[in-house]
């Protein structure tokens, strides 16, 4: 489901602006840090909504359709992912279709439905994670 090079999701994950543990990350860790930035970007945008605060709610949306675009959708392996892989580059293309009109219209209500819509998925993301790292040392 997910590209098996660490090198390019590290890249990936540096060209959003998240540096600390991406050398020694694994594949299945960097994916979990986009989550983490992902959302703690998209709640400084709702924040920064609430405030009136237009170049700070643009700087963050910003922020999160880059995680989206250049982290989660480039870290997607669609030939070995199959249909799962399908569907999550969809709903993925579908948050930051929100997340622009959100941006543009300023609607609050937007930033959160797209939080909604994630936080099953990263959090299903995480609760593997002892499972992919179990896999990983062979055990």
């Amino acid at each position: 489901m997910f590209s098996s090079t660490g090198f390019s999701k590290a890249n990936a994950y540096r060209q959003v602006g998240v540096h600390s543990g991406v050398e020694d990350a694994s594949p299945h860790m960097l994916i979990q840090m986009l989550f983490d930035g992902l959302f703690q970007s998209l709640n400084a945008a709702r924040g920064a909504m609430e405030r009136g605060d237009v170049e700070e709610k643009g700087r963050h949306i910003s922020r999160s359709v880059r995680i989206l675009q250049e982290g989660l959708v480039m870290g997607l392996d669609l030939e070995k992912g199959g249909e799962l892989a399908g569907n999550l580059r969809l709903l993925y293309d579908y948050c930051m279709g929100q997340l622009t009109k959100a941006n543009l219209h300023g609607d609050v209500a937007l930033v959160e439905e797209v939080i909604s819509v994630l936080q099953p998925v990263a959090q299903g993301w995480k609760e593997i994670g002892p499972q992919v790292d179990a896999a990983a040392r062979g055990g």
